[in-house]
């Protein structure tokens, strides 16, 4: 079964009823559908490790598990009002749970992609920038579990408000205020880490 390319660039359907259609496809096998998911959710995904573990190739490998999981668990999927990616980041912060179980314990970092150019104009202010990376780093881990998923989506995926609310099964008002606590709980620990 193939996904038509009205599926692929929805026009009249809402974005939520396509999901909801291309997963129903993935559920009978279809890997075009498989694939469909995996590449519209895969950067997100990869993200919310990469802000968490500083090894690039233990995030892409995590990254990769969620999916691999998506696709053995896919078929007692239901949809329940939440967004699909609400699942998936379900299904990665077990995986980040047990990944930390086998670790040593760590702060969750924050890190810049070594290919990501981190400053122009020379070296003096590319390791002004590290050091700032760095301390913003140290500072987010710092944090619980849930402000730095606000600031997550919110910041660094630039979701909106009502979107980080879906994917973290809370009200608006409640992301709000979660994410004015993260800001001054985060800028707190900047203070005191001597960044600021």
């Amino acid at each position: 079964m193939k996904i038509s390319s009205d599926l692929m660039r929805p026009t009249d359907q809402d974005e939520a009823s396509v999901e909801l259609e291309v997963i129903r496809r993935a559920q009978i096998g279809d890997a075009e559908a498989v694939g469909w998911l995996y590449e519209r959710y895969y950067l997100p995904i990869y993200r919310y490790f990469r802000i968490r573990i500083e090894d690039q190739d233990m995030a892409e490998d995590l990254a990769a598990e969620v999916f691999v999981r998506m696709i053995e668990h896919l078929p007692r999927y239901r949809a329940q009002g939440r967004p699909f990616l609400a699942w998936l980041y379900t299904i990665a912060r077990n995986l980040l749970m047990d990944h930390y179980r086998v670790q040593p314990r760590a702060p969750l970092p924050l890190s810049v992609d070594s290919e990501r150019e981190v400053g122009v104009g020379g070296e003096l202010e590319r390791i002004e920038a590290q050091a700032q990376w760095e301390c913003i780093r140290r500072a987010l881990g710092a944090l619980t579990p849930d402000q730095q998923e606000v600031l997550l989506h919110r910041f660094l995926e630039g979701r909106s408000v009502e979107e980080t609310a879906r994917l973290m099964g809370k009200q608006p008002n409640a992301i709000k205020a979660l994410q004015h606590r993260a800001l001054a709980a985060l800028r707190r620990r900047m203070e005191e880490l001597g960044c600021l």
